[in-house]
């Protein structure tokens, strides 16, 4: 039995598209995070509607993604990238589980700005686990990208 899940929140699918690559290649179960109340699919407002729930640090109730986590040890948590840190409803799934000896692995799209400080802050949440190194892509990846990152921490796994 594969023991490995893939957790992800995407709302403009590059990071949902990353999570299908990881996946494909590691035979995990795939779950998409999925908040009571979707984002607006217009960039800039969207932009605000984040801005501000992050800033208070806003978790929203999720509908879906947030089943127990007692089947797995190693868990690939998606997100993008958004004002350097993980989106919220990333950040409600890792306030509701203990994550205590699993493996974590982080992933994230971005537009440019890179992790920021979003392996901190998976790092701080889920601070009695192992976590490895992860993988940040600019729009979308490549499956050799993929491939290659799996590779290089597949000794951890």
């Amino acid at each position: 039995m594969n023991n490995t899940l893939i957790v992800y929140y995407s709302l403009f699918q590059n990071t949902k598209n990353l999570a299908l690559e990881i996946a494909k290649q590691t035979g995990g179960t795939i779950r998409e995070l999925i908040p009571d109340k979707n984002y607006s699919f217009d960039y800039n407002t969207a932009a605000k509607e984040v801005r501000s729930e992050i800033s208070r640090g806003f978790c929203p109730k999720l509908i879906s993604g947030n089943e127990s986590l007692d089947d797995y040890q190693t868990i690939f948590i998606g997100t993008p990238n958004w004002f350097k840190t993980l989106a919220p409803p990333v950040m409600s799934f890792l306030k509701q589980h203990d994550f205590t000896g699993k493996t974590i692995i982080p992933f994230c799209t971005h537009g440019g700005g890179g992790f920021g400080e979003i392996e901190n802050d998976i790092a701080k949440e889920c601070s009695e686990s192992i976590i490895l190194p992860g993988i940040e892509v600019n729009g979308t990846a490549a499956s050799e990208a993929v491939t290659y990152w799996l590779e290089t921490i597949g000794n951890e796994l």
